[in-house]
């Protein structure tokens, strides 16, 4: 039986609430991050256009009034000379405090409960708030928020690379080195961070899990943190990083390499990090990796890149 596409769309006339997940890359979209957005949104002069936008992001938890609305003034306090002016289609953005406000999509329903005709008026849209079904809004808006949060659970981007095809153990983790090649012909040389997981390794429950990846391909070299987890990915600047297989060497000898495992999600493994054994291993693995490296530019003319494609264990 063919299973519905999940509902994200919920009307309370004269409002839609549109739910969404996002995922945005850093240096391409913005930071690093994803999570849900849930945009209100309604018919202006005859084109659905969004009023307020909140976003429930990992890093990334703001809301915008009047996000299409070139007429929203920015207002800014007298105390540090800030005086009203137009947004020019940017609308104004507020952060969401993660300490004060919690759950950011749970913030979003209550808000929304208690605060959303001020919010339309302050959005520029004070016909849209007059002729709002505040009852209509409370009706559906647990089917927003069970949306959302199901949405943040379900629908986060991961991926399961392949371990390495030469894997060298350092302590509690384990660096891998793999020529990687995508369908669309981008790859190059990837360095995979591997940790056993949940469990003692003498137990058949034990996973052994990517907590980095640094993906130095030709066109789109990027690297990962927590690819399992968060997923949180960054794309190099290419005119700056002309040698991303350097630049992550230059991480790990520079001690980085514990802090990078600590924002992926990782915290006690960064801190059995045995940087004797790490600093020993280095030398080993970038002899490797540069070997590959020569290996899949004979063969391709790219640093890396295999002759033919390598998909992911799991591609999403």
């Amino acid at each position: 039986m063919t299973q519905a596409a999940q509902r994200t769309r919920f009307t309370a006339e004269p409002l839609t609430f549109i739910v969404k997940h996002e995922l945005w890359d850093g240096n391409i979209h913005d930071h690093a991050d994803q999570g849900v957005s849930i945009v209100v949104v309604a018919q202006v002069a005859g084109k659905e256009t969004a009023l307020l936008r909140f976003h429930c992001f990992d890093l990334e938890r703001s809301y915008i009034y009047g996000p299409e609305n070139p007429h929203v003034q920015i207002e800014g306090p007298m105390m540090l000379g800030g005086r009203a002016r137009m947004s020019h289609g940017m609308g104004q953005l507020y952060r969401m405090d993660p300490i004060a406000d919690g759950n950011p999509i749970g913030w979003t329903i209550r808000t929304l409960e208690k605060k959303l005709p001020k919010m339309l008026v302050r959005a520029g849209y004070p016909e849209v708030a007059a002729a709002t079904d505040l009852a209509a809004v409370a009706q559906i808006l647990p089917d927003v928020e069970g949306c959302a949060r199901e949405l943040y659970a379900a629908q986060r981007n991961t991926v399961k690379h392949n371990r390495g095809t030469h894997v060298f153990e350092a302590g509690n983790i384990k660096f891998g080195l793999e020529m990687r090649r995508l369908p669309v012909g981008d790859g190059g040389l990837a360095i995979h961070i591997l940790a056993d997981l949940a469990g003692a390794t003498q137990n058949s429950y034990v996973e052994e899990t990517e907590i980095l990846a640094f993906d130095c391909f030709w066109d789109g070299p990027h690297y990962h943190y927590g690819p399992r987890n968060k997923n949180h990915r960054i794309y190099w600047d290419r005119t700056l990083v002309e040698d991303p297989l350097g630049w992550v060497f230059e991480q790990f000898e520079g001690k980085k390499l514990g802090p990078m495992i600590e924002r992926a999600g990782y915290p006690g493994v960064a801190a059995d990090l045995d940087m004797e054994k790490i600093a020993a291993m280095l030398p080993i693995v970038k002899q490797k990796a540069r070997e590959l490296q020569a290996t899949g530019e004979a063969l391709t003319g790219h640093p890396g890149l295999p002759l033919e494609p390598t998909p992911n264990l799991v591609p999403h």
